[in-house]
């Protein structure tokens, strides 16, 4: 490795830290500031919408993971969306006093509880399933597919198919989960409280920040080491991967379960700042929306789905208040915009332009990394020492 070499690696790895660190401090402060400023300023239907919207960004999240990093595009991510909110719901409906089964069983002559609602009478087992069902379904289809070397558009095909398949599966089980009507959560009682109560609502929004700062954390972490290195080359050339000598297989299948396992939680906090889950949530639209926020944002960037989600759906929410008749055509015209004057998204334009543009109207220059300051760098001397064993 030359000299200039050195420098130049010395000075992207310095860069990708600084720009690491400083893009995980904003994110924890702003979320700081929506944890303790929303609650004071919002009303309680304008916070619990808000809550919502923080849910759906950790759904973006996950797809950013799998679609950004490792260039699988799913169109189906509703399942796991929705199966985290069903079994949150099937928890929350078996609060009841001892021997009393759900309302909604007594519409269709069912007088005994399901064997596989049992599980959710405990909170604990609860919240393991909503992350660990959706995690193996997703590693379970994922390996169907991802091990006869199935990608790119036909990925996204199946995904979708199997969207359908799950929707009208869950649509028909009237007896089962009450079919099209869903489970209702806004009446039910979680720890002898009401979960409609704005004090719980409140609480369930300050949950959303901590689960959306923690899934942030571990995609970031994910993708920084040599495990994101590996998605990111998977992404770019699969073949080459192979005839490296790693089985790309393996890895696409436990990105794509924990992606899953991400869009459950998220699933789970939506459903009780919502008020009710239904197969609508495995809608064909929703799923698509799911990967429009995150190009909208900036694929590849984590950042750029939680702002993509919650620009898409703001703007949607103002649009459709100030404009009901005509506010869809405007929602349509700035995924357009973004698409074409935007492709990288907006964090993406703003890494890799924006920046520059601020920094020339500012007349601020780029720092230079020169000697001594390079000779003193603790990871020079690290490297050259490796270099010289």
């Amino acid at each position: 490795m030359t000299g200039e070499t050195l420098r130049e690696t010395v000075s992207i790895k310095g860069k990708r830290r600084r720009t690491l660190l400083i893009e995980g401090i904003a994110i924890v402060v702003i979320a700081l500031l929506f944890a303790v400023l929303m609650p004071t300023i919002l009303p309680a239907f304008r916070l619990r919408l808000l809550g919502r919207f923080l849910a759906l960004a950790i759904v973006a999240l996950g797809i950013d993971l799998i679609w950004g990093y490792t260039g699988l595009l799913s169109l189906g991510h509703g399942i796991f969306f929705a199966l985290g909110g069903y079994a949150f719901a099937m928890h929350l409906q078996l609060q009841l006093p001892p021997g009393q089964l759900p309302d909604f069983f007594s519409l269709y002559g069912v007088d005994k509880l399901p064997l596989f609602w049992y599980p959710f009478y405990s909170l604990p087992i609860t919240i393991i399933a909503l992350v660990v069902v959706p995690s193996i379904v997703a590693g379970f289809l994922g390996y169907l597919v991802f091990r006869n070397r199935i990608k790119g558009v036909y990925f996204s095909i199946l995904t979708q198919a199997a969207l359908l398949v799950f929707f009208n599966f869950f649509n028909g089980q009237q007896k089962l989960i009450n079919g099209t009507n869903g489970l209702k959560t806004d009446t039910t009682k979680l720890l002898g409280m009401i979960v409609s109560d704005n004090h719980v609502q409140l609480a369930f929004y300050e949950f959303t920040i901590l689960f959306l700062i923690l899934a942030y954390l571990l995609c970031r972490w994910l993708t920084s080491g040599r495990f994101g290195r590996l998605l990111i080359a998977i992404r770019d050339d699969e073949s080459r991967v192979r005839f490296s000598g790693y089985d790309p297989t393996g890895f696409k299948v436990l990105v794509f379960a924990i992606s899953g396992g991400i869009a459950g939680i998220a699933g789970g906090l939506y459903t009780v700042q919502t008020g009710i889950i239904t197969p609508d949530s495995m809608d064909v639209a929703l799923s698509i929306e799911m990967v429009i926020w995150v190009a909208v944002g900036g694929r590849g960037t984590l950042v750029g789905a939680i702002l993509g989600t919650l620009l898409v759906r703001l703007a949607g929410t103002f649009l459709s208040e100030q404009f009901p008749e005509v506010w869809s055509f405007f929602q349509g015209a700035l995924f357009l915009i973004v698409v074409t004057v935007l492709p990288d998204g907006i964090v993406g334009w703003w890494q890799k332009s924006g920046i520059v543009k601020m920094r020339s109207l500012l007349r601020m220059q780029e720092p230079l990394i020169t000697y001594p300051s390079l000779e003193e760098d603790p990871q020079v001397q690290i490297e050259r020492e490796e270099i010289g064993r």
